[in-house]
C-alpha cells in the first residue's frame, strides 16, 4: 500500500485478485489471428502509417514479413529502426498515429490494420540465436550518457554497434526510466522493461553505473574531460501541475509518481 494512501479503506479482494486486475490491457494476437490481420494491409506505396510514425520503421515491410511467415525478419526490420520496438508496441499510443493514418481507417471500414499488435507479435515471436545486430571494429572513442531510458539506452545502442565504448550514468537503481518506473504495469506486464534492458545490453560495450546524479555527484565538465561525447537523456523531470489550491496535500500524487510506487 502507498504510505500516503494509508488512511484510505484497504480493498476487500485478495492479493492475487487485485493483480488480476493489472494483467495485459492488449492480449498478443495468435499465429492465426496475425496471419489474418498482416494479410489486410495493403503494403502502400510511401506508406501514410510510416509518415506517422517517430520511430520511421518500415510498417508494411514488416507486415508483409509476418503474412509470408518470416517472423524473424520483420522483427529484424522493427528493431533496425528501434530496439526498443517490444516496449513501442505495448505503450505507443497507435491509435493516434499509425492506426490513425491507416487507409483502411476510413469512412467505409473504420476499421485500421492493428500495427500495435502485429509489431508486439513479430518482436515477441523472434527468436534470434544471438543478438541480431553486431558491433562494428573498436573506434577506440568513448561515450556518456546520462540517463538510462528509453532515449539513453537506444542511444547507446546504436553507439556501440558503430564500435564505441559507452558509460550511462544512471541516478535510480535500476534501468529503463519511463519503461520502469512511469507506464502502467497492465502495459508492461512481466518485468518486460527489465527484459528487454538484459536484450538490449547483449550487443556488449555499454556499461551503466547507478546512483549517477547529474548535478549531485556528476558534472558535465568532468564528462566532457573523460569522453569524446556526451548524451544527455534526462528524460521526464516532473509531472505537469493542474495549479490547483493544495496539490501537495497528502495523499495526492502526481500520475507517474502513483505509477512508480505502485510498480516498485
Amino acid at each position: 500500500m502507498i504510505k500516503t494512501l494509508n488512511h484510505l479503506p484497504h480493498p476487500h479482494e485478495n492479493a492475487a485478485a487485485l493483480a488480476g486486475h493489472f494483467t495485459d490491457l492488449a492480449p498478443p494476437l495468435n499465429n492465426r489471428q496475425a496471419h489474418l490481420e498482416a494479410s489486410r494491409c495493403l503494403y502502400c506505396y510511401d506508406a501514410p502509417c510510416v509518415n506517422a510514425c517517430p520511430s520511421d520503421i518500415d510498417i508494411p515491410s514488416f507486415i508483409r514479413n509476418i503474412h509470408q511467415e518470416n517472423v524473424q525478419g520483420a522483427a529484424q526490420k522493427i528493431l533496425s529502426a528501434n530496439i526498443l520496438g517490444g516496449s513501442c508496441a505495448r505503450v505507443c499510443p497507435t491509435e493516434i498515429l499509425c492506426q490513425q493514418a491507416c487507409v483502411r481507417n476510413n469512412a467505409h471500414e473504420c476499421a485500421p490494420v492493428l500495427i500495435g499488435l502485429l509489431q508486439r507479435y513479430a518482436v515477441d515471436n523472434a527468436h534470434f540465436s544471438e543478438h541480431p545486430f553486431q558491433r562494428a571494429a573498436a573506434t577506440g572513442k568513448r561515450i556518456a550518457v546520462v540517463g538510462a531510458g528509453p532515449a539513453g539506452l537506444s542511444c547507446a545502442h546504436r553507439s556501440a554497434m558503430h564500435g564505441h565504448d559507452v558509460v550511462i550514468f544512471e541516478a535510480r537503481e535500476k534501468a529503463g526510466g519511463l519503461n520502469e518506473y512511469g507506464i502502467a504495469k497492465y502495459k508492461l506486464v512481466d518485468d518486460y522493461a527489465q527484459k528487454e534492458l538484459e536484450f538490449l545490453l547483449q550487443i556488449g560495450g555499454i556499461d551503466i553505473r547507478h546512483g549517477q546524479k547529474l548535478g549531485d555527484n556528476l558534472t558535465l565538465s568532468e564528462l566532457h574531460q573523460q569522453f569524446d561525447a556526451v548524451f544527455l537523456g534526462l528524460g521526464l523531470a516532473a509531472s505537469k501541475q493542474l495549479g490547483l489550491a493544495h496539490e501537495e496535500a497528502p495523499g495526492l500524487l502526481a500520475a507517474t509518481d502513483y505509477i512508480r510506487e505502485l510498480r516498485q
